[in-house]
């Protein structure tokens, strides 16, 4: 079983990552691992935060001469802010008089975790919350989805994210070719493949950090090179759709979750909803006519393109902040004011590839997994053969 556990918080010493389950032989580099962090931390939009840190990874065990040795992975990143919080985030304790007055967290802010993770612990301080319910610990996903990534690329597999919306503004796609909009998303500072809709998106978010206001924004993730099958039928807890589309709204301000054409699915006619089946005489393989359903049937992938979305809601730390309540005293006041983004629907799209490709990896593993990458190989060659065979 492929698992993984994270460690660390918002202004804490770093992140840590130990992955479990990775078959030995994979190829893993630092800097195939800092390429996808390094996607994470821009965009148009983001804030301070990402002037301050430099994030590298560094590979602590489970990785010898660039292949994965079948023992558990263990990666850091260092967090350089701490530098700048070490009163706050010292886990030894401080004599009363020398807390700094930014250590206690009593305004919370309306849409983040503070309020409701401070009434959880019973605590008038919501510091201890917001560090681990912080966006910043998504760096760790992000490094487990490029360790994903790097087994599926051995299989065939390509996983991209791109943006299709941020506030109002939504792209027209001029391609669906896989590599293309991987390119053009790339050279984008907002991520999006349409040239006309990146300009007007980065004049939204301007206008938006004028105001001392935020964007969402919706993002797409897409796979090419499934094999049919992965996922399953029998529990709904196996189901593919499901479990990518938990892991998906786990991310944080992510609020609603498609899968294929599922909003205009539910709007229409049956007749004009699901995928004709069809039969490609020359690959002998089965096909269909069109890719309503993203990919997955029945909680399994069918050997069509992967098209999931998300939708995210504008993040809720503000320029000019929103009234709220202070813990200790009860007195209305201005929700607390940390450093923060404007508009993080790009480096979402990277995060949001990163835990698709991490499901992805596993469900692979499910159901072509070996103690080797050679064995992974051989189990999904036999699949293929047999159903070539059966087609």
């Amino acid at each position: 079983m492929l698992r993984f556990l994270t460690a660390g918080e918002s202004h804490g010493p770093g992140l840590t990552l130990i992955v479990d389950g990775m078959p030995a032989g994979v190829p893993v580099t630092a800097l195939a691992l800092d390429r996808d962090l390094a996607r994470r931390q821009a965009g148009h939009g983001r804030g301070g935060r990402m002037a301050i840190e430099r994030d590298r990874v560094q590979l602590r065990s489970g990785v010898r001469h660039g292949l994965t040795t079948g023992a558990p992975i263990a990666v850091t990143v260092e967090n350089r802010d701490y530098a700048s919080w070490q009163a706050a985030m010292h886990p030894e304790p401080l004599a009363t008089d020398e807390i700094p007055p930014d250590v206690r967290h009593r305004q919370p802010r309306p849409g983040h975790a503070d309020l409701a993770g401070a009434l959880m612990l019973l605590s008038r301080d919501a510091r201890n919350v917001l560090e681990r319910a912080s966006a910043r610990n998504t760096v760790a996903r992000v490094v487990a989805g490029g360790l994903g990534k790097a087994l599926l690329a051995t299989q065939g597999v390509s996983v991209v994210g791109h943006v299709l919306a941020i506030g109002t503004v939504t792209a027209q796609l001029q391609t669906r070719d896989l590599a293309r909009l991987a390119a053009d998303s790339e050279s984008s500072p907002v991520r999006c493949a349409d040239a006309d809709a990146t300009l007007a998106m980065t004049a939204a978010i301007d206008s938006a950090a004028a105001a001392g206001d935020t964007l969402g924004g919706r993002i797409e993730v897409l796979a090419d090179g499934l094999p049919p099958g992965l996922g399953h039928f029998a529990e709904w807890d196996r189901r593919l759709d499901g479990i990518l589309a938990r892991a998906l709204m786990s991310v944080p301000s992510v609020k609603a979750v498609e899968i294929g054409d599922g909003l205009a699915q539910s709007a229409g006619l049956g007749s004009a909803a699901h995928d004709v089946i069809t039969y490609d005489a020359a690959a002998k393989r089965y096909r269909h006519a069109s890719n309503h359903a993203g990919g997955i049937e029945g909680g399994m992938s069918n050997g069509e393109r992967l098209v999931l979305r998300a939708a995210l809601k504008p993040i809720p730390t503000l320029g000019h902040p929103l009234p709220s309540i202070d813990l200790e005293t009860h007195a209305t006041s201005d929700a607390a004011r940390v450093r923060s983004d404007v508009c993080i629907v790009p480096a979402a799209a990277v995060v949001c590839e990163a835990v698709v490709a991490w499901e992805l990896c596993a469900a692979f593993l499910e159901r072509f997994g070996g103690v080797t990458l050679g064995e992974v190989g051989e189990r999904l060659a036999q699949y293929a053969a047999a159903l070539e065979a059966m087609s």
